[in-house]
């Protein structure tokens, strides 16, 4: 209803610009509220008061013009002009109640508001660095993600969902090593972990599963691979710091020309069975994605070093000190960026140009990175990047995820103490994990009740949810056990006959939820969905508790089942978008 007023109104903005009341350059903020207060109707807007100043007219003056030029609608039983300007609409019963027709006969399309008009959008989330187990601030971006990539897909969105595997790099190397040690450690060999290695319990099987798998092949003497290596001090002062990163950097470089050939199959096994076990956990998550994306392949078909060349091309590239940099500061960025190191290695950036390069010549018109509150900075370097290299820098969108905490556990992946994504799922559930992750914004840090999150009581939400909705599967199953029928189009026709009060308010929240999916898709803010339905679920639980359902009357009862499972069509509907299930019974 909200939708065709707003065509009411735009018809009469069009007719008073062609009777020159209004300027034809008048902005056309055209906003329709739903009333708090019954007594002002049931929606309201302030047209009037915004082009009162363009019209050069009193508000007053201009909302009675406004509704002198409304088409003629029935649903529509009265105006009203209330104080300054306002103008207040009061609908017929069957628009009060039409979100309840709507929400039985037409779901999928009433909770789908076409926000996106088919627009392109690369969403990337999670992209966990393969080395190591999913930890539960991973959850909450993969978690996100997930979410927003349900709403704008059900918002008219066209979304590709995407995972960034780094493994290419130095991470990669640290891994490999890492793991190449623990394999020593399963040969026989007494080893020592470097400092700034890998050092969780994970390395240690995945070390000891490479010699199940290759026996010897590899061996070599610990004592041999640490031979002229640097010294690996503990302190941890900025010479120490940096005389550790030296160590890594040898031992590295140690392992490789040891090994060979041997080298790149260690790594490749350290990383496959990292990322088959990132790949088993989300998939736990009930998170998907259409493509994993390897960094690797970058380097592998030269899109680095093209994107690079692009950048020379544009003169955006200088030479300093051995290194390239790239001219970021001229763009937004506080300094300049290195792209190649003396050493002649790409950074980690250049990867990331690069990767961002091929996300917009595959089409997208929107892009947007779901990445940790840690990497903030990064993003003015990762902008001017890309309005360097394409000149479409606005088309860059990252949503920052903050830190979340447990109310017991820690988390730390280089000290081998963190709480893994999956030991959470196993301690309070998927849905429990998935509907708390959003029940706040991303950019506010979240501190996990895990004790609320395993509690079945009206005071955990999605308890709460899901409860609600299982009690309207209860009482569809109920009907035949009692002898009793529904007619939908008989309830239909009931609702405006119902003679509790708040059964009007129920259908208002009703209405209201295609608005919350569109503003949740709008500010791709999921949140903002996990309000709407708990208040929804409250306003339902209200008035289930208050009024009988399954009674004899069949008008009473037809009514009241219409409305109740219109309130679970939209639930589940909810939930579906959410990532988190919609149980029939509980």
């Amino acid at each position: 209803m909200k939708e065709t007023l707003q065509a009411l109104l735009e018809a009469s903005f069009d007719s008073l610009v062609s009777q020159q009341i209004i300027p034809a350059d008048a902005p056309r903020r055209i906003q329709v509220d739903r009333t708090k207060d019954k007594s002002h109707g049931d929606f309201a807007t302030n047209l009037a008061l915004m082009l009162a100043k363009p019209a050069g007219r009193k508000p007053r003056e201009l909302a009675q013009l406004i509704v002198d030029n409304l088409p003629e609608n029935q649903s529509i039983t009265r105006l009203e002009i209330a104080g300054p300007g306002f103008i207040n609409f009061f609908m017929d019963d069957a628009a009060r109640f039409a979100a309840v027709r709507e929400a039985l006969t037409n779901t999928a399309a009433f909770c789908s508001p076409d926000v996106g008009a088919g627009e392109k959008v690369l969403l990337e989330y999670v992209s966990a660095n393969p080395t190591g187990p999913m930890h539960v601030g991973h959850g909450r971006g993969a978690a996100y993600g997930s979410a927003l990539a349900n709403l704008l897909a059900a918002t008219g969105y066209r979304v590709h969902r995407e995972y960034y595997i780094n493994d290419a790099g130095r991470q990669a190397d640290v891994l490999a090593v890492s793991v190449y040690l623990r394999y020593l450690e399963a040969c026989g060999e007494t080893v020592a972990i470097p400092s700034r290695g890998y050092p969780g319990d994970y390395v240690r099987e995945c070390g000891a599963n490479l010699f199940h798998s290759v026996g010897r092949q590899y061996y070599h003497p610990f004592s041999a691979v640490t031979a002229g290596l640097p010294e690996d001090p503990d302190s941890d002062d900025d010479g120490a710091k940096m005389a550790r990163e030296r160590y890594l950097d040898a031992l590295i470089d140690k392992v490789r020309n040891l090994l060979g050939d041997g080298y790149r199959a260690v790594q490749d096994f350290g990383l496959k069975t990292q990322l088959d076990a990132i790949h088993g956990t989300l998939e736990a998550f009930n998170v998907e994605f259409d493509q994993w994306f390897s960094e690797r392949s970058l380097e592998q078909s030269g899109a680095i070093e093209k994107a690079i060349d692009r950048l020379r091309e544009r003169r955006h590239v200088y030479q300093q000190d051995g290194a390239v940099w790239l001219r970021t500061s001229d763009l937004g960025d506080e300094k300049d960026r290195v792209l190649i190191r003396d050493n002649g290695l790409h950074t980690y950036f250049a990867a990331d140009v690069a990767y961002h390069l091929d996300k917009l010549n595959r089409g997208y018109e929107n892009l947007i990175d779901v990445w940790g509150a840690d990497h903030h900075g990064y993003i003015a370097r990762v902008r001017a990047a890309i309005e360097a290299l394409t000149g479409k820098g606005d088309l860059f969108h990252v949503a920052l995820i903050q830190f979340v905490t447990l109310s017991s556990g820690r988390m730390g992946k280089r000290s081998g103490n963190f709480v893994t994504l999956a030991q959470l799922i196993e301690e309070v559930g998927n849905d429990a994990t998935r509907f708390f992750y959003l029940t706040r914004s991303p950019e506010q840090h979240l501190e996990f009740d895990i004790d609320l999150a395993r509690s079945q009581s009206a005071d955990n939400p999605v308890y709460y949810l899901q409860y609600a909705h299982a009690r309207v599967c209860s009482m569809q199953r109920e009907l035949d056990q009692r002898g009793l029928s529904y007619d939908q189009e008989a309830g239909l026709q009931a609702l405006s006959s119902l003679p509790e009060p708040n059964a009007e308010d129920l259908a208002k929240r009703l209405g209201a939820w295609p608005e919350a999916v569109a503003s949740a898709a709008r500010n791709r803010a999921p949140h903002q969905l996990t309000y709407a339905l708990r208040d929804l679920a409250q306003e339902f639980h209200t008035w289930y508790n208050g009024n009988k359902v399954l009674v004899e009357d069949d008008n009473l009862r037809n009514g009241r089942l219409a409305l109740a499972i219109a309130v679970k069509n939209i639930i589940a509907n909810g939930l579906g978008l959410l990532g988190v299930s919609a149980p029939e019974q509980m």
